[in-house]
């Protein structure tokens, strides 16, 4: 089964938390046993699990993803989004989760979040949940 979701940011670096959203697409899949493949398919975007008890969390990979790449920095790319580019490349474009009695094996304190770094914009989200 493949699902997408849509995703509205509103700044240029907007984290934001989708694990709600994946939680009732693995639902409403009825797998109890499986993997949940998530996959963003932009350049200029990433997804990530980490904490989301702690919104101080977002702010401090952020800000350090910003003080690492900065937005002007003498790059070459002609668009002007260089920086958006390297943080997608660092972060990454997909993740896997497993899936058991029906429940994504998160940690206590994890969360999945859509990293968007040349917003605001409209993505998608590739979510592929697979019984095995």
């Amino acid at each position: 089964m493949i699902k997408y979701l849509e995703i509205y940011t509103e700044k240029r670096t907007h984290f934001v938390d989708i694990t709600d959203e994946i939680k009732k697409l693995v639902e409403e899949s009825a797998v109890l046993e499986g993997v949940c493949y998530i996959y963003v398919p932009h350049t200029t975007a990433g997804i990530f699990i980490n904490e989301n008890a702690d919104p101080d969390v977002k702010w401090d990979i952020e800000n350090t993803l910003e003080k690492l790449i900065p937005w002007e920095n003498n790059y070459q790319h002609l668009e002007g989004n260089a920086a958006a580019h390297i943080k997608s490349v660092l972060v990454g474009t997909n993740t896997s989760i497993p899936i058991l009695k029906g429940h994504l094996l998160l940690g206590t304190w994890q969360g999945i979040f859509f990293a968007e770094f040349d917003g605001p914009r409209t993505r998608k989200v590739i979510v592929k949940i697979m019984q095995g």
